[in-house]
Order: structure tokens, then C-alpha cells, then sequence
């Protein structure tokens, strides 16, 4: 299993929220780069990026942030957040990124996430935000009206190769995984599922691993201290 630990970037600053809220948010630092850089140093190899404005107003206000991370940080960049067109897409690509994550666009139109998967192959994943059951979109601000199964079905069937999975009532909240969720999933369809929110115990990486999830998201727990990630990562390799 992968663990990909989350720089979430906000005015430029690395940030978290507690469970989606704008209004709750917490600054960790005003340097990526240097965060991810200890991310690198501790033998993560991929880095999980949220533009966070992006994601709630459909913008990239901090692309240059993420040109930045791909050249600098040592790591294979997936970035997520805002990306609804086709330029915004190719503008990541085009900078180096391993992976885009598409959210709300993947929600609301799958006319275009049929035409990237089709031009991008595996680089282009989905996030899928989970409220109540149904998928969340803009930024976590709104609940659509599709559900969890009818939305994984449908991303199957359009050949989606990975799929973020983000229960919104356990991000941030440092009170363990829906690893329910996750066992369900990854029963019933082939695609790479990674897990993300509430991962916050050397536990919930163990029993993610034994589901044979392709990846698991690491956020607040990094930041508090309640992770390691040296560890995360040989753990959900098996080293450990």
C-alpha cells in the first residue's frame, strides 16, 4: 500500500480544515516546499496536493505553488481541487504533475471526464467525497444528489483506474477511518481505491493494508504528531 501524505494549500500556506469547514481552518506553515520536502526525506514517494480556493470556486489560484512542488519537492505530485476544464487539466499536465484528481467536474459533467480519461489514461483520477452517502462537490460545500454505489459504478464503467475516497465526517477529526467504507469498496469494484480522512492510527494503515487498498491519505495526524510517517510508510509496505 501507498501512503501519500496531503499538503492542502490555501493563500499559499499549507492548511487543514476540520471536516470540510472554511471556517475551521488551521496553518501548519507558509512553506510547501519545505514540508514536502521532509515528506521526500521520510520515504513517501507521491504527494497528495488540495488547492483548497480551487476546489471551493473552480479556480487555480495556486498553480504557481504547485509548478513549484513538482520541480523542487522531490516527489510525484497529484493535485487535486478546482479543475473543471480541459486548459486547467493540460496546464497540470503540461507542469509534470503524476496525476490530476477530478471532483466536481466528474459529478456534474461525464461527458468530460470521459474525453480526459480517454486523452490521459491513468493520470487522471477522481475524488469522490462522501456526505451522508451521497457525493459532495464544490469544495465539499454542497451534497448532490448521487449516490456513493451509483457513482463508483459509473466510474467503472468509464475505465477510472484510481478513485480518492473521502468520508467528510471523519476528515480532520482525528477519530479513525470508515474502514467499513473502505472493505466495501474495494469488494466491489476493481479500481485503485485510496483511502483519505480520519487516518490517524498506526491501526487504521494496518487494517487498510490487509483490504488490499491501493493507497491510504495522510493529513492532520502528520501535522499533530499523532502519525509518524518513517513508520506510516513501512507499515503500509510491510517493513515494519
Amino acid at each position: 500500500m501507498l501512503i501519500f501524505p496531503a499538503t492542502d494549500i490555501y493563500d499559499g500556506k499549507v492548511v487543514r480544515l476540520y471536516k470540510g469547514d472554511y471556517d475551521q481552518m488551521t496553518v501548519y506553515s507558509d512553506n510547501p516546499v519545505e514540508i514536502a520536502r521532509s515528506f521526500a526525506a521520510c520515504g513517501a514517494e507521491y504527494l497528495h496536493v488540495v488547492d483548497l480556493e480551487g476546489a471551493r470556486d473552480g479556480t487555480t489560484p495556486n498553480s504557481d505553488v504547485v509548478r513549484t512542488l513538482v520541480k523542487e519537492s522531490g516527489m510525484l505530485v497529484e493535485i487535486g481541487g478546482g479543475i473543471r476544464t480541459e486548459d486547467t487539466v493540460k496546464t497540470y499536465m503540461d507542469m509534470g504533475v503524476a496525476r490530476v484528481i477530478l471532483g466536481t467536474a466528474a459529478v456534474t459533467d461525464p461527458v468530460f471526464l470521459k474525453k480526459m480519461v480517454a486523452l490521459y489514461g491513468e493520470r487522471i483520477a477522481v475524488g469522490v467525497d462522501i456526505k451522508d452517502g451521497f457525493v459532495a462537490i464544490k469544495g465539499w460545500t454542497e451534497k448532490s444528489e448521487v449516490t456513493c454505489d451509483a457513482f463508483f459504478e459509473k466510474l467503472q464503467q468509464i475505465g477510472v483506474s484510481t478513485v480518492i475516497c473521502t468520508d467528510i465526517s471523519k476528515d480532520g477529526a482525528l477519530s479513525g477511518t470508515n474502514l467499513q467504507l473502505y472493505r466495501d469498496l474495494s469488494e466491489k469494484y476493481s479500481m485503485q481505491i485510496v483511502a483519505s480522512g480520519g487516518i490517524s492510527t498506526a491501526e487504521d494503515i494496518l487494517a487498510l493494508r490487509s483490504m488490499d487498498i491501493y493507497g491510504a491519505i495522510l493529513g492532520k495526524a502528520l501535522y499533530t504528531g499523532n502519525l509518524n510517517l518513517k513508520e506510516a510508510v513501512k507499515l503500509a509496505k510491510g517493513d515494519a
